[in-house]
């Protein structure tokens, strides 16, 4: 059941939040030699003396994983050199971005290309979810965060912040974050039995994560695959003729 709301830790790196939650995209301002981390591509508008270096964080293992994961083989430092400096960085999918501080000991699990950007000292890896991951028709990697600092990562459609305290289920398709603390089962609605597979089929739901313990979980306003599914009629097609 969810609880109350924690109250978000201040950030290293100063920032806001701008356009949020149908447009958003984050400003970061940069101290005199204060680098921040960032999804390659992502970068959309800097001061001139601001500069930028393509880094394979963490050796080749780990950028292909990356890759495998939905992320990018590279990412990108950005350091303010000589005064502060201005960023703005945007998502690739119209939608919200979240905030989150990361300390020592927990771990941050992001949906796979919800990454947006870090500090330096947080590290970002793709955790394999096995047959979890392949039954909930969902990637089969999920981001995972770890270190100390901050971190930002985005959905399509606005981000929910919601506290679990005990049990808690989402359809696999609106799960954008959650912590560690936090164990998860992928399962039917309803169960395993005709009954429920028939509801599924034609109720419209599907798959759902049942999580269980305490922690913060967020999860997306809209699902990026009902948006193709409602385009795909309309999309032109060759004629046979």
């Amino acid at each position: 059941m969810p609880s109350e709301i924690a109250k978000e830790m201040p950030s290293e790196i100063a920032y806001d939040i701008q356009h949020a939650p149908a447009y958003a995209s984050l400003r970061v301002q940069l101290q005199a030699g204060q680098t921040v981390m960032v999804e390659s591509g992502a970068m959309a508008a800097m001061d001139p003396w601001i500069k930028m270096k393509s880094k394979m964080k963490g050796g080749l293992m780990k950028g292909l994983t990356r890759l495998v994961g939905g992320e990018s083989l590279f990412l990108s430092e950005f350091t303010a050199e000589g005064k502060p400096g201005e960023l703005y960085i945007s998502p690739g999918v119209p939608g919200d971005v979240q905030h989150y501080t990361m300390t020592s000991g927990k771990s941050l699990m992001i949906q796979s290309s919800g990454f947006v950007a870090s500090s330096l000292s947080v590290e970002i890896d793709s955790k394999f979810q096995g047959f979890k991951g392949f039954f909930s028709g969902e990637s089969l990697f999920l981001l995972k965060a770890t270190g100390m600092g901050d971190i930002w990562f985005s959905s399509y459609g606005a981000i929910l912040e919601i506290p679990v305290n005990g049990v808690y289920i989402v359809d696999t398709g609106y799960i954008v974050a959650f912590e560690d603390s936090l164990n998860y089962d992928v399962e039917v609605m309803g169960g395993l039995s005709f009954k429920s597979l028939r509801t599924s089929m034609f109720g419209g739901e599907g798959l759902v994560c049942r999580f269980t313990g305490q922690g913060r979980l967020w999860i997306q306003s809209r699902h990026l695959a009902s948006l193709i599914n409602f385009i795909n009629p309309f999309r032109p097609v060759k004629s046979s003729d």
